[in-house]
């Protein structure tokens, strides 16, 4: 399986994760942005960037590329991404069908790969454990986003 079906399947599961939460889902045309998705939430526009993790067996661990990668046929370019580029990243586990929901500072704040342990073989838990399943933070930036841009606050708009 090549790195853009594997994509592909990780954006659907996105997609199907969304959809089930009732949350509307907007596709960018193209993939020259640096987001994937974007999530309509109570008229909140949230950028998402979806990563496909692949299994790292010498470690056992999954593994999420945190950069940037654009290639055409003579050449692949990573680069780091910028706070401004998306809001969450979400890293799927296709075999677990679980989705790891990273706030963009905590996500580019590794080096250059995430590792996701899913075995229970360490004594404490690695520092990415909180971000498993935690669509709640999505919901979390929404709420902040609403109070801040409230029509209450500010009134209705009027043309």
């Amino acid at each position: 399986m090549d790195t853009k079906l594997r994509g592909d399947i990780a954006e659907q599961a996105a997609v199907l994760n969304a959809l089930k939460r009732g949350w509307g889902v907007l596709r960018p045309i193209g993939d020259r942005l640096a987001y994937d998705l974007v999530f309509d939430i109570e008229g909140i526009l949230i950028k998402i960037q979806v990563k496909y993790a692949w299994l790292h067996e010498a470690s056992g661990n999954y593994v999420v590329d945190n950069r940037r990668t654009k290639t055409n046929r003579r050449l692949m370019l990573r680069a780091a991404y910028q706070p401004s580029d998306f809001d969450f990243a979400l890293a799927y586990i296709e075999p677990l069908d679980i989705f790891y929901v990273f706030p963009v500072d905590v996500f580019i704040g590794y080096g250059s790969e995430i590792h996701l342990v899913e075995a229970e073989k360490r004594q404490r838990k690695p520092r990415s454990a909180k971000y498993r399943e935690a669509w709640e933070l999505i919901l979390q930036a929404v709420d902040k986003e609403s109070f801040v841009f409230s029509p209450v606050q500010f009134g209705e708009a009027r043309f």
